[in-house]
């Protein structure tokens, strides 16, 4: 069990390498939000504060790696380079899935090279929530947690990769008990995250009420675990899986609409991940709501090549969101949730359909 899961994480790094498997025709909607250009700034740029305190940890800015990978010694590379360049920079970084060292214990350390290189960090251990319930316990949670050190644990939602995924495993019934279950006995924060579908304000809701700490959306108009799938199954071979990833290639709620809706409807903090790709695009994210900001797929083309790239990566995005906050005149990251934003375009129209209220953006920092 645990080689063929070894073997999917290595075609998954080789395929997101190798392969375009961005979304094809869905977008993250961020191309619809428009922040508000201040020609009277009023602050200076020097000054401007971007850390924030999340999960009780504080960022020198709202940014994480999101989780990528483990399992590998290639994945061990990755994960030393990303963890030495999110300590340096106070910033956090999670792992990926560690079924496959929970299934074998030599590959424990391709997961806790990130406490090792990365000791001050914000860390987030990974399981998936299909695996609990397929007989993950409370037990194994705290064994991911204890192999990283973690600051918390991500419980991954991944209902589309599971149905076109040769390997699947679709029986999703009692993932919200489980994971309730658990939130209650666990000691350290609890994240739900999905992997590139979204999740809506209906989910985020039963999330909250089943205890989970906080909420990453990680929405549609990035990497398409569908593609990714659809590749592998073109490897083998396989036209039915073809065919299903191909069809659901752009499946998901876009990530700005997802990020509206559950900072609407929920009090925990939420992550905005899913095809973020600037620091503008950043920026625009942590004034529809977000607390914290998350992306996996540059940093993975950057951290296979060492640390130094991926701290230069990481530099310029904290840059560009500096620049962003300077030009709509925020002195931190909190003051961005007060600035006017505009929604145009279809997700306006999807927000709209969803009766959820977007007015009140337009309206910010007119007192």
């Amino acid at each position: 069990m645990a080689s063929e899961t070894r073997k999917r994480k290595t075609d998954h790094i080789r395929i997101a390498l190798s392969k375009n498997v961005q979304a094809r025709q869905a977008t993250t909607g961020f191309e619809d939000i428009f922040l508000v250009h201040r020609a009277l700034p009023e602050i200076d740029k020097e000054t401007i504060d971007m850390s924030t305190t999340v999960f009780s940890h504080k960022f020198s800015a709202p940014l994480m790696v999101g989780a990528i990978t483990g399992g590998t010694a290639k994945a061990e590379k990755i994960n030393a380079a990303i963890a030495e360049a999110v300590e340096e920079l106070g910033l956090g970084m999670g792992v990926g899935s560690q079924r496959v060292a929970l299934e074998d214990k030599s590959l424990e350390k391709t997961f806790s090279i990130a406490r090792k290189k990365a000791p001050s960090a914000f860390l987030a251990a990974n399981i998936g929530g299909i695996q609990l319930v397929n007989g993950y316990k409370l037990k194994e949670v705290e064994k991911a947690i204890k192999m990283i050190d973690a600051d918390a644990i991500v419980i991954h939602l991944n209902p589309l990769q599971e149905a076109v995924q040769p390997e699947g495993q679709t029986n999703f019934k009692g993932v919200l008990r489980e994971i309730s279950e658990i939130a209650k006995e666990l000691d350290k924060p609890l994240i739900a995250k999905e992997t590139g579908g979204g999740i809506s304000l209906e989910d985020a809701e039963k999330l909250e009420k089943a205890g989970v700490k906080g909420i990453d959306v990680s929405g549609a108009g990035g990497t398409s675990w569908a593609a990714v799938e659809y590749y592998r199954a073109n490897g083998r071979d396989r036209a039915f899986q073809r065919r299903l990833g191909d069809a659901f290639w752009d499946w998901g709620i876009p990530t700005a609409a997802s990020l509206i809706e559950v900072s609407q409807a929920v009090r925990i903090p939420v992550i905005a991940s899913g095809g973020l790709r600037n620091g503008v695009e950043l920026a625009k994210a942590l004034a529809l709501g977000a607390s914290l900001t998350s992306l996996s797929q540059p940093v993975l083309e950057v951290a296979v090549k060492g640390t130094r790239e991926t701290v230069s990566l990481l530099t310029l995005l904290l840059e560009e969101l500096k620049n962003t906050m300077f030009l709509v005149g925020a002195e931190s990251t909190a003051n961005l949730s007060e600035t006017p934003i505009v929604i145009v375009g279809k997700t306006a129209e999807w927000l709209r359909s969803r009766e959820v209220n977007i007015d009140s953006f337009a309206r910010r920092g007119r007192n």
